[in-house]
């Protein structure tokens, strides 16, 4: 079921070479910053991430663990982040992908020679092919 918050605790590793973030309760989720307002983000950014890709492979989540349950090293902190997931669903939807295609020579170097801009032709071909306006 799909969220509009969710709430992890991370920890932050503070190192010589930077700060370094998990997740205790989220495998793979990392990340990592310089200074503590980028760590911030940075964790919001992967956890963000994470949840949407959880969402969309039907994941089912670890309950976050207690910030007083949580074991540290001298050199780590434990703090939660929020995340507001319609922002980071949006974001994801809109974001571009790649694609590679094949067109004969002849209509590459006409369309290049008029300015014609690939992405928004196969854009507006696709729309058109897929019946939205």
């Amino acid at each position: 079921m799909k969220k509009d918050y969710y709430i992890y605790p991370a920890i932050f590793n503070y190192e010589n070479d930077g700060i370094s973030i998990s997740f205790p309760d989220l495998p793979g989720c990392l990340s990592c910053a310089d200074t503590d307002e980028e760590a911030l983000y940075m964790a919001k950014d992967a956890l963000g991430l994470y949840m949407v890709c959880a969402e969309e492979d039907g994941e089912i989540l670890k309950s976050p663990s207690k910030l007083n349950e949580i074991s540290l090293k001298k050199s780590e902190r434990a703090i939660l982040v929020e995340v507001y997931m319609p922002l980071f669903r949006e974001s994801v939807q809109n974001s571009s992908v790649k694609k590679t295609l094949t067109i004969p020579k002849w209509i590459n170097d006409l369309a290049e020679k008029n300015k014609i801009n690939f992405s928004q032709v196969l854009q507006s071909a696709l729309k058109n092919a897929l019946g939205i306006k």
